[in-house]
């Protein structure tokens, strides 16, 4: 289950995806997840499927690896979509005991199970084709006018995109040292709830205590560099726009049109 989180993760492939812009990525992912709160029908979610469809083409990152992540939220999104099939008010379907099943509650908890399942493939499309230097570079970039008012952006992208690397890296740690504590003849499947918790004592202290070491040793890396960030930092690979990230612009602008003039059309033929 561990080893299924893909956020965080980069695949190495050679696509247009890849070769863009970090800002036009980031952008276009903050767009996206926009668009799929303002969609509220099927319409609009579909052309959403398309959009997102595309995009994983252009990235040629394997779909099956991309699904993979979904395994890692899908109990939260089971707990999601059964709190919304039978705590949403409205027309009654049928009654399963004391809850009731209405016709509302179906249709909220497919489109949020759809929801959230498009936010966490769009989200890892970015950080799959970004590596995490570029993800900082691109995350300072966007938020530099707020040095204006001493807002330090520089630190703030470099903490975002450290945590967001080190998501796989205490994964992993975590899985090693599961595996460890199970050889030990360690159980963290049986018993209650209450019994369970207890289980994790042994996983959490020695992971708790790598994830400070990792971190001591990342900041000492970082002094005996002599890294300072902020002002006057140079980069070895500067942003520049090129054509293709100027289309990719377009592209995003598009998708949202479209899928807005989608929606208000379904809904004037649904009228008529």
């Amino acid at each position: 289950m561990l080893r299924d989180i893909t956020l965080g993760q980069y695949y190495q492939a050679e696509s247009v995806i890849h070769r863009l812009d970090p800002r036009v990525k980031l952008a276009a992912t903050m767009l996206f997840i926009i668009s799929l709160f303002v969609f509220h029908g099927a319409t609009g979610y579909l052309v959403a499927a398309a959009f997102l469809a595309v995009v994983i083409k252009l990235s040629k990152v394997p779909f099956r690896y991309m699904v993979k992540g979904m395994k890692a939220i899908l109990f939260l999104l089971l707990i999601t979509v059964v709190f919304n099939l039978f705590l949403t008010p409205g027309d009654p379907l049928f009654s399963i005991w004391k809850l009731t099943i209405t016709k509302q509650g179906v249709r909220t908890a497919v489109f949020l199970a759809i929801r959230l399942s498009f936010l966490i493939i769009g989200s890892s499309i970015m950080t799959l084709t970004t590596t995490p230097n570029q993800l900082t570079d691109g995350l300072e970039r966007m938020l530099k006018p707020l040095n204006r008012v001493k807002v330090p952006v520089h630190e703030i992208a470099m903490m975002m995109s450290i945590a967001l690397r080190f998501i796989p890296i205490l994964m992993e740690e975590t899985d090693k040292i599961m595996k460890a504590q199970i050889a030990r003849g360690a159980d963290f499947e049986s018993g209650n709830l209450i019994k369970k918790a207890k289980s994790l004592v042994p996983l959490l202290v020695p992971l708790f205590i790598s994830a400070f070491r990792r971190a001591n040793d990342l900041a000492m890396a970082m002094e005996a560099r002599c890294y300072r960030g902020g002002e006057h930092r140079t980069k070895m690979k500067p942003l520049h726009y090129h054509k293709r990230d100027v289309v990719a612009y377009f592209c995003i602008a598009a998708y949202l049109v479209i899928g807005v003039l989608a929606e208000r059309l379904a809904g004037m033929v649904f009228v008529l």
